[in-house]
């Protein structure tokens, strides 16, 4: 059965939500208080309305508690995307994931209760600014503040020896959680996996830790 998503804000963040959720063949209600916006979306999402979702009867009247997930991606106006939030929580949405604004806007957002909270601008930046200084460093996924998930391709330094030569997790205290080479992809490579020249390295970790694996073991500057 197809899980049923609702996009409120059908913004730059919003909008892209909405087309990989439909590309993907979910059932996705398009919100929005532009019209503008809501017609752009009208071939796209499942439905596409024009709706203020600060208004309580307006919520009720989607029927949005009966949706699986909802996403509230409103632009600049922090107070609507508190108040909907807010709202969404008390109809009894089982899951909420809300974009916040800034730190402020989040700490309000987790004391009313919302599941997932993203900084996409500011999460945007920090993947970027890894790719800028790293010469490894392929893709970046952050899990808190201190620990994250990183794709990093095998430079010579460490290709034609195996995992447990290398010894990473004791030398470095970070994880190699699965391989990526060509179109395979090895989870939970065993200790006795030989890593290639043209591997990519998905490795877990604190962030400290990765950091002291690419400048050591790969020879980083």
């Amino acid at each position: 059965m197809k899980k049923e998503f609702a996009v409120i804000g059908l913004g730059r963040f919003g909008g892209s939500i909405c087309r990989a959720l439909s590309e993907e063949g979910m059932e996705v209600l398009a919100i929005d208080i532009d019209e503008d916006k809501v017609n752009e979306f009208a071939n796209i999402a499942s439905h596409a309305v024009v709706a203020d979702t600060t208004d309580e009867a307006v919520l009720k009247s989607l029927g949005i508690r009966n949706f699986d997930h909802v996403i509230v991606a409103i632009g600049d106006n922090i107070q609507a995307s508190i108040l909907t939030t807010l709202m969404l929580k008390e109809l009894g949405v089982k899951h909420i994931t809300v974009k916040a604004q800034n730190d402020y806007h989040e700490k309000v957002l987790s004391k009313i209760g919302a599941d997932y909270i993203v900084h996409p601008e500011r999460d945007m930046g920090k993947r970027i600014a890894h790719h800028i200084i790293s010469n490894n460093v392929l893709d970046y996924l952050e899990l808190s503040d201190e620990h994250s998930i990183v794709e990093i391709a095998a430079n010579g330094n460490i290709a034609g020896h195996s995992i447990m030569e290398l010894d990473i997790r004791a030398k470095y205290g970070i994880n190699i959680v699965a391989i990526k080479r060509n179109k395979e992809i090895i989870v939970s490579p065993q200790a006795n996996e030989v890593i290639q020249s043209g591997d990519i390295l998905i490795v877990i970790g604190a962030d400290t830790d990765i950091n002291r694996f690419e400048k050591k073991a790969l020879g980083e500057s």
